[in-house]
């Protein structure tokens, strides 16, 4: 079984592009191909390549958020600077996450991370509640071609 770890994290800012999230919450293959649908769409239109040009590193961030009362899906990067058009500076605090970590194909990671963590860590963590805000994944391709990923859900002591 996957393990986590409970991790204090700096406050950090992610620039994005965003959809509604039109599917159910749980089902994870839905919200992988709504997922996979944008990202192909912000290949198309050249803002994938503006956003990457952007980047601190390597990680592509996906988060999960609430946006004017409505689930959203963000395709995010580590950068302090907005583009021009309908990007979005995503602001998280300092705070602690549990992560959780593995690696996978590049279109399963956040759907195998997002499985692991909300049905078969967070029912077992019992010293933290998980805070139901945004939470996030990335993922970074390594050498072999296979894509490393990391899922953090902000918490706190019980």
């Amino acid at each position: 079984m996957i393990d986590y770890t409970l991790e204090h994290k700096n406050p950090f800012i992610l620039a994005a592009y965003g959809f509604p999230i039109q599917a159910a919450l749980q089902d994870y293959r839905s919200l992988a191909l709504e997922r996979e649908i944008f990202e192909l769409s912000l290949q198309n239109d050249g803002r994938l390549a503006k956003l990457k040009k952007r980047a601190k590193n390597e990680r592509e961030w996906s988060v999960h958020t609430d946006y004017l009362g409505k689930p959203w899906n963000y395709f995010a990067v580590e950068s302090r600077k907005e583009l021009k058009d309908d990007c979005r500076l995503l602001k998280f605090p300092e705070s602690n996450y549990i992560v959780i970590s593995d690696t996978a194909a590049k279109g399963k990671i956040f759907e195998h991370l997002s499985h692991q963590a909300f049905r078969k860590i967070l029912p077992k963590v019992m010293d933290y509640t998980y805070l139901g805000g945004p939470h996030l994944a990335y993922r970074q391709e390594r050498p072999d071609g296979s894509y490393y990923g990391e899922i953090w859900l902000p918490v706190i002591k019980k």
